[in-house]
């Protein structure tokens, strides 16, 4: 077959060159006028069917590390979970590896610009649950839920996930939000500058999932989240970019038609996988290709996945990208990028990686002893939880308020690069005071520490 499509194309007449060119140049020009997100074209996997780009993960942690040179290389990362995998197989038996069923607790931020309730982007209570149980589903391997498979190698990840029972303040809260920022649709520099850093809640406690509606260079996005850092790797700055650490999905793919019917869905990604996708990338996971078209040189670090070098749309089974490889390309995995329909299993070295992200790092493993998904009781009070900081919107200066002259331990500023501007040990009352005279206006965090704990507050520099 190779021989006869060669010699086909040997062979072209000018008329079918000329065919070509006139057919391939709409493309290009539309190529050409292609919304850029972080830069540069992102349309190379979109979906020749219907223009859908799946996700973004893999460019935007891309743009995190050319913006911060203290974020970890995927290489340094990789070295790092690789070490940790190998300990957690070493001490399967200890407590910290065990594979006993973990909870994570979520925290939905419905962003809209003054819909109605069950219109448009702010979508229902029950369309949203309809997600937390998609969720648990397949990250259980649920029997007889669209979620389950028979295949060897399919897991139960033995992780599940709540919706917050207590909000930052120690108050009951249903894990959902509902803000009105005044945008009617989203592009990316506005997500990563006004929408996350405004709505967040504590990233080392809460898995924050915001659902909006985007436009501009995310028009035809479904979704994208920030990868993980590897804890304790050297010269790096772990807490940068904590204030942007999440999961972002477009509306039309938050929820499950299956289990709500009422909601308003894209007909091919209306069974709740885009989440499930892309809280795959926060624990860890990388897409089953590898992000290239090498069979040998791209990975994704999961020897149970076989080797594949495409993504793969709609719900072809049987193909095999790889043919010099054993195996078929695993288009049912929800890291690959089929229809939601299709898709029905996490492999056993997945759940392995995203365990390991689970025990081991920065704004992960933290999630697990938050807390936040039980009953409120006077426990789960810490010794910061009355800490404040004013005036908040601040101007030459900034003060943390504190209860019973309980000073906390330091604190550490971070601005919207994720860069840090202060970092200081409280020894007395005057630490108290923050001179922000010189600071830029923008968003700014503020981390503080008493012993094992920490508070994360936003605040506002004008």
């Amino acid at each position: 077959m190779n021989t006869s499509i060669n010699y086909m194309k040997k062979n072209l007449t000018f008329k079918n060159v000329t065919l070509a060119l006139c057919f391939s140049l709409p493309m290009f020009i539309n190529a050409q006028n292609a919304p850029k997100t972080f830069g540069k074209s992102i349309t190379e996997n979109a979906n020749p069917e219907n223009g859908i780009i799946r996700c973004i993960s893999t460019e935007y942690e891309k743009f995190l590390q050319e913006n911060n040179p203290n974020r970890a290389k995927d290489s340094q990362f990789e070295s790092w979970i690789n070490n940790k995998i190998t300990e957690r197989k070493l001490n399967a038996s200890g407590q910290k590896s065990s594979n006993a069923v973990v909870t994570i607790p979520v925290v939905v931020h419905i962003i809209h610009n003054g819909d109605a309730i069950g219109s448009g982007e702010n979508i229902t209570d029950a369309q949203i649950l309809s997600q937390i149980r998609v969720l648990n589903e397949d990250y259980r391997r649920a029997f007889n839920t669209p979620g389950y498979n028979e295949d060897l190698v399919g897991a139960d990840t033995q992780i599940e996930f709540c919706l917050a029972q207590i909000n930052e303040t120690g108050q009951p809260t249903t894990g959902i939000t509902r803000t009105n920022l005044g945008v009617s649709s989203w592009e990316r520099a506005q997500v990563e500058s006004n929408l996350k850093p405004q709505t967040q809640w504590d990233p080392e406690k809460y898995l924050n999932i915001w659902v909006c509606r985007f436009g501009g260079d995310l028009s035809d996005v479904l979704g994208y989240a920030q990868f993980p850092q590897g804890s304790g790797l050297p010269g790096l700055d772990q807490s940068g970019f904590a204030f942007t650490d999440g999961v972002i999905i477009s509306y039309q793919c938050f929820g499950s038609s299956t289990y709500y019917p009422q909601g308003s869905y894209n007909s091919s990604y209306n069974q709740g996988r885009t989440t499930t996708h892309e809280v795959g990338h926060y624990l860890g996971l990388r897409h089953i290709w590898g992000d290239g078209s090498n069979c040998i040189n791209n990975t994704d670090y999961c020897n149970d996945t076989p080797f594949s070098a495409q993504a793969n749309y709609g719900c072809q089974f049987g193909i095999d990208s790889c043919p010099n490889q054993d195996g078929l390309d695993m288009i049912n995995n929800y890291m690959d990028y089929s229809n939601d329909i299709c898709m029905n299993i996490f492999t056993n070295d997945q759940k392995t990686r995203m365990r390991t992200v689970l025990e081991s790092a920065d704004r992960r493993a933290s999630l697990l002893t938050s807390g936040v998904c039980g009953l409120l009781t006077t426990a789960d009070f810490d010794a910061l939880r009355e800490t404040t900081v004013y005036p908040n919107p601040a101007q030459n200066e900034l003060n943390i308020s504190v209860a019973n002259g309980e000073f906390p331990d330091s604190y550490v500023i971070y601005n919207t690069l994720g860069q840090t501007v202060a970092n200081v040990k409280v020894s007395n009352e005057s630490n108290l005071t923050v001179n922000t005279s010189g600071y830029a206006n923008g968003i700014y965090i503020i981390k503080i520490f008493k012993g094992s704990e920490s508070k994360t507050i936003k605040f506002i520099k004008n």
